[in-house]
């Protein structure tokens, strides 16, 4: 980061100010600030001001998106925070860099340190700083070193008259603020509710001391120079201070640490030796078309310095067994030839200046995926590597969301959490309040609710607090490392896990020209190695994942080709299922086979997105010969090979440069601020760019719309093609192992818990493919699930009430000592770990069937109490002991017999979390046996008709129709298959209350096609709400 002073003279130009708040707090100030930083930048302009401070209360959690927001509106920002802890307190402003490093020191002390004392870190650290406060006691224990940049604080509201005397007494100058915490005055009742969410009370309760004042927002500047008759210095004051504190906060150095202490020239050199000796590996022999690009790429990285960050990310690579490099990065040959990466950018013509380009500023993002339980040691040899005060993680600003602000918001009006419940239910994800709020009431889901008093306080309060932060939280996977000590450029707190964690999210980590490298959990490349492993040990194989390369593979491409896709990565959704069908709709196998179904499949994962069913159909219309031309003859090199429609992200910066002209980092910049959350002027001076740019080319403005429009449906995520092509490849190696070895296969599905769906769907689909899941057994079975030719053993693992220590005590001990020979063998042997209540749920779950002889697992438990009481009897009693527990009866009549059916089952559920032995739709067969229903194996045959289905619920989305009614997607299955059911809005306002149940489910409905993929319209809803097989 290179900020720098900014200069006198630039500062002379600007008009002169009556005052200038430099105490402000956002809600970035957790429950205490209620306004963002975008509403005090734009209300400190509306007031015809000309600087700003932010001082957050113990953070600059906001810093880069304040500067930047300043910078929008015209406005110069000030920095600094308000530090508070153990009753003392003080605002310290930056003046330079130096004391915007000591800010971040003092800052991260104040996080990390239990033993924190403010005067003495203030005092270690005061070059640079401005420091004001009205604690004496502080004031007094700085003085002692210097008064230099030191003042008595002095707000409305705040003892005034005892700073004053204080300050003529002590020498030490006054300073004028007002302690803001609102832009306006009118949210000061917002500021009350937050209050006491934060201190957990209720609105009747709070004291005045617990709020600010309501006077405490962004006043005019003649209103706050009025409250100082009697003390004008404190505001020239004031004016000076802000006058020293304006600088120059230009993010123009990129910050990474060295390579092995290399330096430019050797780094580079060593990456180009590298890069070539992977080519080799990769390609066999270095092609002119290989060199050409690989010496593109190179030139671009010794331009941009980043040889240093390809060998610092290769080296993490290089330490894992298996990985999946992802992003725009597989975009590169240089990380393709160092294994970074794993997709030929070559072969798939991937577009390397979505990744890098000679304009872009900003580093190069590198993202690495792990097995999802490899991914924590990999982040533990980064901070051991580079050491803890080089290191730190990403953070996540959480904001609050529709469901916990109306909440919390409640609670403090006193409601209960059953009144509470009754609507914070109904909410779902991803709800927007304030695009809502009229009509929240009106919304199907809550028709049963009547919003009396005080309901319109809460959901306004709630909308206005949706989105503000709430808390501070690891991004799933963003390290940060630095050549020196990390707390020089941005605070540290300490996460939950105990990792060093940034006070900034991922945006502004990137705009401070700090580099990120993304560390990721993926939980389908341990689902491979753990099939690998499987077949490896079962077989006598040798395979190895990076070696895996399945995509020429026929009953690989079949997977596909059928949409047989569940539990493979990235293709497992009911809609990427029903695209896959429809692609291969009309093709005979042997014609999909002769298509590039790799390059097909990547665009399938690319075009789902909210909003896509258009395109999608488009698409699909013109894959099967529909005829179609580009908006405009520039656009057919970029609209090309997705047939005209625009799918992959980086289509959006060429559609620029082809369109409009833009040059690639100009391109990449608008990719960049169409995808981000606060898009404001920037947009909009882009899209005046590219009308005048596309204009000039001769483009009709019609078409210049239609192009726009198109562009900006990458408004919410989306992907480009190197991540898709990553992810693309990561599927076939698990479309390998589920058509070569199924059991396996789904075993490490489930045994990592799964994906898209949950467990028992993943049970479910084994026994379709035709697999038999084998219960648990004491003495066969491990804490995974194992698969081995067409069965599956449940794993220890499922028993969802047994411990890890438990597992693996039972594991330990039979590894040791070799199998137990019955349940006494195994109690002797169990040791401390293992309980009576956890002995009770292995007998549930029928572990011990295999051992008991014919005993039943009522007897097995008899035997347990029977073992237990007489541990009990062995101790040795005290003084004070209870009375020695009464030894159970075993009535032998009765123990030997079996439990009821019912209760089997009702155990299976209890220790598994489903039944195991039969289908829950099977337990209801004396409820259906008198409907007439279809089975879902049967609705292609009647396209076009009313059925009646029954189902058992597998997954759902709702989503919203173009007019901005809630409908629903769901998936169901039978005992013959699974079907997609489509609730359009006026259905769904009429059954959306039951459709959350897990039950069985009659539906009515239409059965539709397209492109021969198969869905229920539904307009009848039933749900079977009795006892099935008097399970409950």
């Amino acid at each position: 980061m290179g900020q720098t002073l900014s200069g006198a003279e630039e500062r002379h130009k600007k008009p002169m100010s009556q005052f200038v708040h430099l105490n402000v707090h956002s809600d970035y100030s957790k429950g205490w600030g209620v306004a963002s930083i975008e509403a005090l930048c734009r209300r400190a302009k509306t007031l015809q001001m000309d600087r700003l401070a932010l001082t957050d209360t113990n953070g600059v959690y906001g810093l880069i998106f304040f500067v930047q927001m300043a910078k929008e509106v015209g406005i110069t920002p000030i920095v600094g925070s308000e530090l508070s802890c153990d009753g003392r307190r003080a605002v310290l402003l930056v003046k330079n860099y130096e004391g915007y490093t000591h800010l971040c020191h003092i800052i991260s002390a104040r996080q990390c340190h239990g033993d924190f004392d403010l005067i003495r870190a203030i005092s270690n650290r005061r070059r640079g700083l401005i420091i004001f406060s009205d604690d004496f006691t502080l004031l007094k224990a700085l003085k002692r070193d210097s008064m230099e940049n030191l003042f008595v604080e002095m707000s409305p509201g705040y003892n005034m008259s005892r700073c004053h005397a204080f300050s003529r007494k002590s020498g030490i100058p006054l300073l004028a603020t007002n302690r803001v915490y609102m832009a306006e005055k009118k949210q000061f009742r917002l500021h009350r509710i937050l209050r006491a969410m934060s201190l957990n009370t209720k609105l009747s309760r709070l004291a005045e001391t617990d709020l600010c004042r309501d006077y405490s927002f962004l006043n005019a500047q003649h209103q706050m120079v009025d409250q100082y008759p009697h003390a004008p210095e404190a505001v020239k004051n004031t004016l000076k201070v802000a006058e020293q504190t304006g600088m120059n906060w230009a993010f123009d150095r990129l910050v990474f640490p060295p390579f092995e202490q290399m330096g430019e020239e050797e780094a580079f050199q060593r990456l180009y030796r590298d890069t070539l000796a992977g080519c080799r590996r990769r390609y066999g022999k270095i092609t002119h078309h290989v060199k050409s690009r690989v010496d593109h790429e190179m030139r671009i990285i010794r331009e941009k310095n980043f040889a240093h960050y390809f060998l610092v990310v290769a080296d993490i690579a290089r330490r894992a067994k298996r990985s999946c490099g992802r992003g725009s990065a597989a975009a590169s040959i240089v990380s393709y030839a160092l294994e970074i990466t794993h997709v030929d950018p070559i072969a798939h013509k991937l577009f390397f200046e979505r990744f890098l380009n000679p304009g872009r500023m900003d580093p190069p993002d590198i993202d690495m995926d792990f097995a999802w339980d490899e991914r924590d040691a990999v982040i533990d040899d980064i901070f051991a590597r580079y050491g803890h005060g080089h290191v730190a993680m990403v953070a996540n600003h959480n904001g609050f969301g529709a469901r916990s602000g109306i909440r919390e918001v409640a609670k403090v009006f006193g409601l209960t959490d059953r009144e509470i419940g009754r609507v914070t239910e109904k909410i779902g994800y991803g709800w927007r309040l304030r695009d809502m709020r009229e009509t929240l009431g009106q919304h199907p889901k809550m028709r049963d609710i009547t919003f009396e008093k005080p309901w319109d306080e809460i959901l306004d309060a709630a909308c206005r607090l949706q989105g503000n932060f709430n808390h501070l939280s690891i991004h799933c996977g963003g390290v940060v490392i630095t050549p020196d000590e990390i707390r020089r450029y941005c605070p540290v707190e300490i996460s939950n896990d105990g990792r060093q964690v940034l006070q900034w999210e991922k945006d502004s980590v990137e705009d401070a020209g700090l580099v990120k490298i993304d560390i990721l959990g993926n939980r389908s490349l341990a689902v491979i190695r753990d099939a690998l492993s499987m077949v490896n040990e079962n077989h006598g194989c040798h395979l190895e994942y990076a070696t895996l390369n399945p995509v020429k593979d026929p009953e690989t491409a079949n997977v596909f080709y059928k949409g047989d896709t569940f539990g493979v990565f990235y293709f497992e959704s009911p809609a990427t299922r029903q695209v896959l069908t429809k692609v291969a709709a009309g093709l005979a196998f042997e014609e999909y086979l002769g298509m590039d179904h790799f390059s097909l499949n990547v665009v399938v994962t690319s075009i789902i997105r909210p909003a896509s069913n258009q395109s999608i159909h488009e698409w699909l219309s013109r894959l099967k010969g529909a005829p179609w031309k580009p908006p405009h003859p520039l656009l057919a090199p970029v609209l090309n090979e997705t047939l005209g429609v625009m799918v992959f992200q980086e289509q959006l910066s060429r559609a620029a440069i082809h369109l409009a002209g833009f040059d690639p980092a100009e391109a990449d910049m608008l990719r960049k601020t169409v995808s981000k959350k606060h898009k404001g002027k920037n947009l909009r001076d882009f899209h005046e760019r590219f009308v005048q740019g596309a204009r000039g080319r001769g483009v009709h403005d019609k078409v210049i719309d239609q192009v726009w429009q198109m562009m900006m449906g990458f408004d919410g995520y989306s992907f480009c093609k190197p991540h898709s092509a990553s992810y693309t490849l990561v599927a076939y190696k698990s479309a390998w192992l589920r058509a070569h070895y199924p059991a396996e296969f789904m075993a490490a599905v489930i045994s990592n818990g799964g994906g898209y769906y949950g467990t028992f769907s993943y049970v479910s689909e084994a026994r379709r493919m035709g697999l038999e899941i084998l219960p648990p057994h004491i003495n066969l079975s491990h804490i995974k699930y194992k698969g081995k030719g067409r069965q599956i053993r449940m794993g220890l693992m499922q028993l969802k009430d047994l411990s890890r220590e438990v597992l693996e005590a039972i594991i330990y001990e039979r590894s040791k000592q070799g199998p137990f020979a019955s349940l006494e063998n195994f109690l002797i042997r169990s040791g401390p770990h293992v309980h009576h209540s956890d002995v009770r749920i292995l007998i549930k779950g029928g572990c011990f069937d295999g051992i008991a002889h014919g005993v039943s697992r009522a007897h097995l438990v008899w035997r347990t109490m029977a073992f237990y009481h007489r541990k009990d009897e062995e101790k040795v009693p005290g003084l004070f002991d209870a009375a020695a527990p009464v030894k159970p009866v075993l009535p032998v009549s009765e123990s030997r017999k079996p439990y009821p059916k019912h209760i089997m089952l009702k155990h299976e559920a209890e220790a598994f979390g489903f039944v195991l032995s039969t289908h829950p739709i099977a337990l209801y067969a004396h409820r259906l046996k008198h409907v007439q229903y279809v089975r879902a194996s049967e609705l292609s045959a009647r396209v076009g008709k009313h059925v009646t289905v029954i189902g058992w619920p597998v997954t759902g989305k709702t989503v919203h129709s173009r007019e901005g009614k809630p409908m629903k997607f769901m998936t169901f299955e039978d005992l013959t298959g699974t079907y997609e059911a489509v609730f359009f809005p006026d259905v769904y306002d009429r059954f959306c209350s039951i459709l959350n149940v897990k039950r069985p489910y009659i539906l009515g409905g239409k059965v539709e096609e397209s492109f021969s993929a198969i869905s229920l319209t539904v307009d009848r809803v039933k749900v079977l709400n009795g006892v099935g097989a008097n399970l409950d």
